[in-house]
This record gives C-alpha cells, sequence and structure tokens, in this order.
C-alpha cells in the first residue's frame, strides 16, 4: 500500500501544506501527518474525498507509486517571452493534435521555411477553446492549434496557415522529462501543478484576451522534454 507518500505527492503537487489539506477535510494538520506517515488511516468518506479533490482514482490513490513520476517535473520557473510571430492552424476533430501537427510539418517545408537561412524549427501547440457546447458534449469534437514561431521577415511561398503576432507576456513554466511515456497523466498533472502554484501564489490572470496556455516539445542529448506555459500576472 502506498497511500501515506501518494497522499504527500499529491499534496505538494498542490502546492497544499498539510494545515490547507487538513482544513479542506475538516480534520487536524497531525491527522494529516499521521496519515502521510501511516500511522493512522483515514475512513472511507475522507479516501472519497481525497479521490476527487485529487482527481484520481482509488486504485492509484491507494495502491500505485506515484512518488515513480516526481523526477518526471522541474521546479516551476517564471519568464517573460518577448513579442514574437507564428504561423498556425487549427484542426477541429475527435482528434485534432496528429492531423493539426502533420499539417504544420508538411507547411514547413512546402511554405519554404525549413530552408530560411538559420532557422531551426520550433513547434507549439494549444487547445482551441471556442467550440460549443454542442460541439464537445453531442459530436465528441475538440479543437487543437499547432504553430511555427517564424522569423519576422519571413514571407511564405505558400498558404495554409494564418500568420499572428503573440504580444509580450509572462508565463509560469515548468518542463516534462518524456511526457508521452505516461501523457494521460504527466501531461494534465503539469498544468495541474501550474495552476496550484499560480492559485498559492495569487498569480491568477486578470485579463484574458488573446493570452493562450501552450506547450513545447523539443529534444536534448537523446531525451524528449516538453515545456508547459501558462500565463500569469507579472510579479
Amino acid at each position: 500500500m502506498n497511500f501515506g507518500k501518494n497522499l504527500q505527492y499529491l499534496r505538494k503537487l498542490k502546492a497544499m501544506t498539510q494545515e490547507d489539506l487538513a482544513e479542506k477535510l475538516a480534520v487536524s494538520r497531525q491527522t494529516i501527518s499521521k496519515w502521510e506517515s501511516e500511522s493512522a488511516y483515514p475512513e472511507m468518506d475522507k479516501i472519497f474525498i481525497l479521490s476527487d479533490l485529487f482527481s484520481i482514482s482509488l486504485d492509484k490513490l491507494l495502491r500505485q507509486d506515484l512518488t515513480k513520476k516526481r523526477d518526471a517535473y522541474s521546479d516551476i520557473r517564471i519568464k517573460t517571452i518577448e513579442r514574437f510571430r507564428m504561423a498556425r492552424y487549427v484542426v477541429i476533430s475527435p482528434e485534432p493534435e496528429n492531423d493539426s501537427i502533420a499539417h504544420m510539418q508538411k507547411w514547413l517545408v512546402d511554405s519554404g521555411l525549413e530552408e530560411y537561412p538559420g532557422y531551426k524549427p520550433r513547434m507549439i501547440g494549444w487547445d482551441f477553446p471556442h467550440l460549443s457546447i454542442e460541439q464537445i458534449n453531442v459530436f465528441g469534437l475538440r479543437g487543437y492549434v499547432s504553430a511555427y514561431i517564424i522569423p519576422e521577415n519571413f514571407t511564405p511561398r505558400c498558404g495554409g496557415a494564418e500568420i499572428a503576432w503573440q504580444e509580450r507576456d509572462t508565463y509560469a513554466i515548468i518542463t516534462i522529462t518524456e511526457p508521452f511515456r505516461d501523457a494521460f497523466d504527466l501531461i494534465p498533472n503539469a498544468y495541474k501543478t501550474l495552476l496550484a502554484y499560480i492559485e498559492k501564489n495569487k498569480l491568477a490572470m486578470h485579463n484574458c484576451e488573446n493570452r493562450i496556455c501552450f506547450e513545447e516539445i523539443y529534444e536534448y542529448e537523446g531525451t524528449q522534454f516538453m515545456d508547459v506555459y501558462v500565463p500569469i500576472d507579472q510579479v
């Protein structure tokens, strides 16, 4: 049983103190400490609350060793990204990511961007949020945007992508090592970790217009990484 160390891991992932968690469960801090050291265990009603609070199944909470994923994440850092130009393409479908990425990979060649002197391709991507409730719930559709960051003076020799500017912004960033070895856990948990950090430090966005969360995948010395960016109010 891995409950104690899983609870501690999830609590820290959410940037919560023992006092914070105790308050949510209407117990004492000492009770949380006992649960984490496994000198005592919660009643089932508290376990159900913990499962909902951390959006995790009972099986994972009680049995799996979640701490094995701890080394997958970097520390959170804050960085201001200067205004940049990009070529982007959105796909709306039940599984839009692969189609959107494939389209832009072809565009990279057709547009002449791949041949641009000194250019090193940088692709970013994010969920396209502007779908109706009917598209999501009735038709099971999602939207995804893939984009290449492009030089300011580059002129593509074909269409097929929207050219746009992303304004200067400040982001909370976390890096995931080998994100696709458990993508359905590692990537969502990266966002949860960033959002918990933002809430804890009172950095939430007040003006959300034209601001995006995005991901960038790259390789370094044979290992794949993903940087996850969430915009924040400047500190």
